[in-house]
């Protein structure tokens, strides 16, 4: 595709030549001719001089210049980088038309206009799958569960009985939705009886969920992801957690049961937060963060165990590096003080 083509689309400024052929986008520090690529952080600029790529997609402040490398000028590089990498990687075709002769589905099941089923499939009794919808081998799809339209299953994921999956979504190989919660109540002689998990999973229109990820059931009612929420790889949602619209979820973290996460939120890797507490609208959680009590304002930044917010969380972070120095000192004015003391 011509690089004129591509900045129409962006609705970029062009500069350099415009007939340039661009076949596929590369990292700005592995790119060759052909290649187009993108500079959205500062850091990145060091590689503009040294850069084989024929284009790059810079923001409108951009300064630097060369004749051999021409340049799209942007508001958004990266947002106009997904753009041209999703223009020049169309989707590829994952299953057949139809349904995989291996494949296991209820009589009572309804199936969707052109759903693709692959091999060693299990669709349970009267579950619902919508139009457009990819099953990859190996899903298993309980009873009574409904899938909605354009949805992507990978292989080997697990739906079980009744739970309610919207449209666009897409689960990754791997994951469990609608596992039992875990809730047990302690026996008079020290064992424990286990709670029924009657409610349900909703995960709503437009989530992704990434691989090996658990998303339990609700104990009663329902455990909820909302509209646009983005799930990374193995993440526990226990049972009745409700996750916000489009609220961004990093690796590892663990969300006890009944807690309620905002709408954008972002909760960076292995975050770990406590049950029965609810977090505010646009709260971010940084990385390794321990969340022990609720968060009512929204918009603010966290981090620490416990997390605190980031500017008391700075405050005590830096006292704690002084620690060091203000035990030597304080010893030295001990002995001192023990001196004048001995003395008399």
């Amino acid at each position: 595709m011509k690089l004129s083509e591509i900045a129409k689309i962006l609705g970029g400024e062009l500069v350099g030549d415009g007939d340039v052929e661009v076949e596929k986008v590369s990292e700005i520090q592995n790119a060759s001719k052909g290649d187009i690529t993108f500079i959205a952080n500062p850091k990145y600029e060091k590689f503009f001089e040294t850069t084989e790529a024929s284009a790059v997609i810079v923001g409108k402040n951009f300064s630097r210049r060369r004749e051999d490398v021409s340049l799209i000028m942007v508001d958004e590089p990266y947002y106009a980088f997904v753009k041209v990498l999703k223009l020049l990687n169309p989707p590829v075709e994952l299953l057949p038309k139809g349904i995989h002769p291996t494949a296991v589905i209820a009589g009572s099941a309804v199936l969707g206009r052109d759903v693709r089923i692959g091999a060693n499939v299990v669709v349970g009794e009267r579950a619902k799958i919508g139009d457009n919808t990819v099953i990859m081998p190996g899903v298993v799809i309980g009873d009574d569960v409904e899938i909605g339209n354009d949805v992507l299953i990978y292989p080997n994921v697990t739906i079980y009985h009744r739970c309610k999956i919207g449209n666009r979504v897409i689960i990754h190989s791997g994951t469990v939705v609608g596992s039992d919660g875990f809730g047990f109540v302690p026996r008079p002689d020290g064992t424990y009886e286990k709670i029924p998990q009657v409610g349900i999973v909703v995960i709503e229109d437009d989530v992704e969920i990434g691989s090996n990820c658990s998303i339990d059931r609700a104990t009663l009612g329902e455990t909820v992801i909302k509209r646009g929420a983005k799930l990374d790889n193995l993440i526990q949602i226990a049972h009745n957690v409700v996750i916000g619209e489009n609220t961004v979820i990093a690796a590892q973290t663990g969300i006890a049961g009944s807690t309620k996460i905002g709408k954008n939120c972002v909760l960076a890797g292995q975050v770990g937060i406590v049950g029965h507490i609810e977090i505010a609208d646009r709260t971010t959680i940084a990385a390794q963060s321990g969340v022990s009590k609720s968060i009512t304002e929204p918009g603010k930044v966290y981090f620490g165990y416990p997390a605190r917010e980031h500017s008391v969380a700075l405050r005590i972070e830096g006292a704690i590096r002084q620690l060091p120095e203000l035990i030597k000192e304080f010893r030295e004015l001990k002995e001192k003080f023990e001196k004048i003391i001995s003395k008399g």
